[in-house]
């Protein structure tokens, strides 16, 4: 009896629990129906405030015989808007202007709200882009949008990221070759994305883009240049830096931090002689524990991890002393690994303290390309060399918005004016 009386309590509570799922459901429902028609009267009254401004804009304009030349006539054919809430039906007022402009064609009334060839909003036209960007394969773009829009939402293939790609790739060749005069990056950040390509030759499916990224004299991060590159080769690095150069770049920046791919810093000594080198503590650090046993390397990072916290680089050399000394007979390759860029490691001490944070590594680029690794992984990799580099692109304008500035960017002025820094403090003038 017992069993049987928790059985139908049961039974009744996933009942009840159904209904009250259901019941969301189609309060949702109603709420979206509701918010779908007041949006679509506000925006019938909008396009119709603004045909009655313009109509009265030009009201004192008249023919020969004395008929106004700009006038209401009806309405145009019923268009449909695709939107956040799904599809909202408009009608359009018509407007019938008789003037003629220099070369004597008619002049044309053009909605600033609802343009002529408008088929869904800009927030819609942002998703398509950003649903193939973050892992949706093209196949299945109908059935991601129509669970994002409702199942009435048209005029949203695959084929859209078809056309999508070509007008990417024309926003990267007009954005490549952008003028960068008088910008003045006091730091850049430099590194090597690779990626596999799915469908090229074997020969080809290897790819690496090349990424250069500054910061302004405000402590703005920007991008400088994406481009594909040979490998990480000093010809590839030298090309992209003397583009930047002839486009506008033309003072050295204070400080370049990098990863210890030779083609870059070769690169950079002979288009910017003066910028000093900054090595990054993420990519040594790994580099280093990947010479040592797994035995050793919570150890060992512990002791790189005092080298580049200390607070002054006399401590910093103790560190690096110690460790040293401490793992040379056994490790000597992960040793000689750490030392032969010690100077390059320890650059970021002559610059401010609030600085060291941004300079000892190139998260900048690592953190921003964390979500390009993530789509190509899930898609197995991207079906062309282009493609990849577009994907890159695109992802990297989303993610420039959202960068915050330098720490302590109000002492970036002195940087750029020489004011000498120890140990991350200003120095003063005896």
């Amino acid at each position: 009896m017992i069993i049987y009386y928790f059985k139908e309590r049961t039974r009744h509570m996933k009942q009840d629990t159904t209904e009250r799922h259901n019941l969301s459901i189609g309060c949702r429902d109603i709420l979206t129906d509701i918010l779908r028609q007041g949006a679509q009267e506000m925006l019938a009254e909008a396009i119709k405030n603004e045909v009655v401004e313009y109509v009265a804009r030009h009201a004192h304009l008249c023919d020969d015989d004395g008929r106004r030349l700009v006038v209401r006539n009806g309405h145009l054919p019923a268009r449909t808007i695709q939107t956040g809430l799904g599809r909202v039906e408009i009608h359009q007022p018509r407007v019938n202007d008789k003037r003629l402009d220099d070369n004597g064609r008619r002049i044309r009334f053009s909605s600033s709200i609802l343009p002529p060839y408008l088929r869904r909003t800009k927030s819609i036209e942002e998703l398509i882009p950003w649903l193939y960007l973050k892992g949706v394969s093209t196949g299945d773009f109908t059935e991601a949008l129509q669970a994002l829009l409702g199942p009435h939402a048209q005029g949203l293939s695959a084929t859209t990221i078809v056309r999508l790609k070509a007008v990417w790739q024309q926003e990267w060749a007009t954005w490549s070759k952008r003028s960068l005069e008088g910008k003045h990056y006091v730091y850049v950040w430099a590194d090597g994305i690779h990626f596999n390509i799915r469908l090229e030759d074997p020969g080809n499916n290897k790819q690496c883009i090349l990424v250069l990224m500054g910061a302004t004299a405000d402590g703005r991060k920007e991008l400088i240049a994406i481009a594909d590159g040979y490998r990480e080769s000093t010809q590839s690095w030298r090309e992209l830096l003397l583009d930047a150069r002839n486009r506008g770049l033309s003072v050295d920046p204070k400080v370049a931090t990098g990863d210890g791919a030779l083609g870059f810093w070769a690169a950079l000594r002979e288009i910017y002689p003066t910028t000093q080198e900054q090595r990054c503590w993420v990519h040594k650090t790994a580099n280093v524990l990947n010479k040592m046993p797994k035995s050793v390397q919570p150890k060992a990072k512990s002791m790189l991890h005092d080298i580049w916290m200390a607070e002054t680089r006399a401590e910093a050399d103790k560190a690096f002393d110690l460790l040293a000394t401490t793992f040379k007979a056994k490790y000597a390759k992960a040793v000689e690994c750490l030392v032969k860029d010690r100077d390059v490691l320890l650059t970021f001490y002559d610059f401010p303290a609030e600085h060291w944070i941004h300079l000892r590594t190139t998260n900048p680029i690592e953190s921003t390309f964390a979500t390009v690794r993530l789509r190509t992984a899930r898609t197995k990799g991207c079906g062309s060399r282009t493609a990849c580099l577009m994907m890159v692109f695109k992802l990297a304008l989303c993610a420039e918005k959202h960068w915050r500035r330098l720490n302590g960017s109000n002492l970036i002025a002195e940087v750029i004016s020489g004011i000498t820094f120890t140990d991350g403090v200003r120095e003063i003038a005896a």
